[in-house]
């Protein structure tokens, strides 16, 4: 073998090695799914008496209030997120991130209904005003507001779960 024929082998070797470890490699994030962890139980007390009971995770922190039900894949019928806030003012929520349609249903400090936002489109970044001073907020499946038949003024009350 010739010095020039080792130099074109070498050449060629070098090559393939360093095509082979420019490998085009896409890159997979698996995103965890956010599962519902029951934090509280929530009643709402219709004008006619009746009631509507669900379990609830409370959204009372930043991270959580900011977060809420983004990256869910989906929700029971008997489940919602009750948002706390400490001050009562008119509250914006969108849809950022979020998978699944929703209602949301704007509650005073004396947890009265004062206003709805229903079928909230899943990733929709409009905003939605609760049009009202709104210290709480309860987010369920779309179409249930209207199913269960609340009106404003229909007042909640709830408990959390002792840990």
């Amino acid at each position: 073998m010739t010095l020039k024929q080792f130099g074109f082998i070498l050449a060629i070797g070098f090559t393939v090695l360093s095509l082979s470890n420019c490998k085009n490699e896409a890159k997979v994030i698996t995103q965890t799914e956010v599962l519902f962890t029951k934090e509280g139980e929530l009643t709402i007390t219709k004008a006619n008496d009746s009631k509507v009971v669900l379990d609830i995770e409370i959204a009372d922190t930043d991270f959580d209030i900011q977060t809420g039900l983004m990256y869910r894949n989906s929700m029971e019928t008997n489940q919602g997120m009750l948002f706390v806030f400490d001050d009562v003012t008119e509250r914006y929520f969108y849809m950022k991130n979020t998978k699944i349609a929703l209602d949301l249903i704007y509650i005073n400090e004396n947890k009265t209904i004062v206003s709805f936002q229903k079928n909230a489109k899943p990733f929709d970044e409009t905003s939605l005003p609760s049009n009202a001073p709104a210290k709480y907020v309860l987010e369920v499946n779309a179409g249930l507001v209207d199913l269960w038949e609340l009106s404003v003024g229909d007042s909640i009350n709830y408990s959390k779960i002792s840990k």
